[in-house]
């Protein structure tokens, strides 16, 4: 009797086993017959390419994808009139999928292999159109999963607008937005596909504005008081700064306003600063010396200035508890494989890269798992990842080779290749989301993990201060 039982529960187990498998594998199929339909959204987002706090067509065709299939949406959250919460389900655990959807100023870019403009304002050259794509198309499926097998839980798409420069997410976290989530699942667009610990800088950014008195450069030059001169005199002084920052640390800045003539002493320039560390408290440091440098640059002068904080970010804090279990889902998921007139588009971006040859191979294989990285860039997600625990990963949206920001990504990412790696991601975030409402042990393994990493003293405080959403600052 009692090998009768044993036998009769190895057989349970098994079966159980095997629904799961058949359950997983029927979530891709289904993925896969709505390419089209996600793709054809990415697109549209692509070709309205619209910059941080504009996205309104952006953020609609996302809000009505999701409320078509059943998800209640919550609109301008937090004070920011794109951001929106959409969510489906109800009680524990609470699994939050972040989307975004903002494109970036001068970077229009036809979908062909080679550099030509689209004649407009913006482009996605980050490929977030991409990313808002593949995370709803994530809470959909998953959505329908938890409809299917009756399970417990709510499931929760953040739209979150303006990351590149804006810090949405962080108004988002600051109004305790993310307080009830138990897991916050995210992904980027990349030029291979990776599910490896990520890192972020921390990031302060700001608009320094410097007040002169306008004159006849020529006639009446000295009735005048340069406000470029004000920024100027700022430039060389953070420029010297740089000597004495730590390495890792970095410093960028555009004059966002110089002047309109020559002969015509400017009485208004602006400069937009960015200070970027992987530690938020040195990137306190650095800005605050910054701000020292303007203050004696307007003293030397004589003009006056004022700043306006635009940006400000935390560093990212790493889940390896999540980042294992996301590597294991995006490595059954794959890579992409390229047609014969991809490979021929890639080959010619590759090219145009200065690349002799295209590694086809970095799209196609998944990159080995480490637990450590180096930060190169900054993201909102970092202050999200404050508040509840976060995994990341990247996938082959754009040609190997091809960095963020370039015009080469927004070529790639208007083409069947940025849809083909955009739902690598879809699959890879829904089957990760999907274990975690069949395992609870692992989310609290993940609690337990984000508690110890980010410290019993810790106190949130947004690097941005009190400020209001810069609603403006792409105008």
């Amino acid at each position: 009797m009692k090998q009768l039982h044993l036998a009769v529960l190895t057989l349970f187990l098994c079966c159980t086993a095997l629904n799961a498998q058949t359950s997983k594998e029927s979530v891709v199929k289904s993925l896969d017959s709505k390419a089209k339909k996600y793709g054809d959204i990415a697109l549209e987002i692509w070709d309205l390419a619209e910059m941080g706090y504009l996205e309104y067509k952006s953020s609609e065709l996302l809000q009505q994808t999701l409320a078509d299939e059943g998800f209640t949406i919550t609109k301008g959250v937090a004070g920011i009139p794109t951001a929106f919460i959409a969510e489906y389900g109800s009680g524990s655990p609470v699994i939050a999928v972040l989307g975004e959807y903002d494109a970036l100023p001068g970077l229009s870019q036809q979908a062909i292999p080679e550099k030509k403009s689209a004649n407009a304002a913006a482009g996605h050259a980050c490929g977030h159109h991409l990313f808002g794509t593949a995370s709803a198309a994530a809470a959909i499926e998953t959505k329908n999963w938890l409809q299917k097998t009756k399970q417990q839980g709510t499931i929760r798409f953040y739209g979150c607008p303006a990351e590149e420069g804006g810090s949405g997410k962080v108004y988002m976290v600051r109004e305790g937005l993310f307080n009830d989530v138990d897991v916050a699942l995210h992904w980027h667009p990349g030029s291979q596909n990776g599910a490896s610990a990520g890192a972020a800088l921390a990031n302060k950014s700001a608009k320094f504005r410097f007040y002169g008195t306008s004159a006849h450069a020529a006639g009446a030059p000295e009735r005048g008081r340069s406000a470029l001169d004000g920024v100027e005199a700022m430039n060389v002084m953070v420029n010297m700064m740089r000597e004495h920052i730590p390495q890792e640390a970095r410093i960028h800045y555009v004059i966002t306003d110089g002047g309109k003539a020559p002969n015509v002493v400017p009485n208004f320039a602006e400069v937009y600063y960015y200070a970027r560390h992987n530690s938020r408290d040195v990137v306190i440091n650095i800005f605050d010396r910054i701000v020292k440098a303007a203050e004696g640059a307007a003293l030397g002068t004589g003009t006056t200035m004022d700043y306006e904080m635009i940006g400000g970010t935390h560093e990212l804090l790493p889940n390896l508890t999540l980042q294992k279990l996301m590597h294991g889902n995006l490595t059954k998921v794959g890579g992409v494989t390229y047609s014969n007139e991809e490979q021929q588009f890639a080959e010619k971006i590759s090219k145009s890269l200065g690349y002799n040859q295209l590694d086809v191979d970095l799209a196609t294989s998944i990159q080995p798992y480490k637990e450590t990285a180096r930060a190169y860039g900054s993201t909102d997600v970092g202050d999200v990842s404050f508040a509840v625990p976060t995994v990341g990963m990247r996938t082959a949206t754009w040609v190997p080779g091809t960095p963020a920001h370039s015009w080469q990504a927004v070529a790639a990412g208007g083409t069947s290749i940025g849809v083909k790696g955009m739902m690598v991601a879809a699959k890879a975030l829904t089957l990760t989301a999907i274990e975690l409402f069949e395992n609870p042990e692992v989310v609290a393994k993940a609690q337990t993990e984000f508690k110890e990493r980010r410290g019993k003293d810790f106190k949130y405080i947004p690097l941005l201060g009190d400020r209001a959403p810069a609603l403006d600052y792409r105008k």
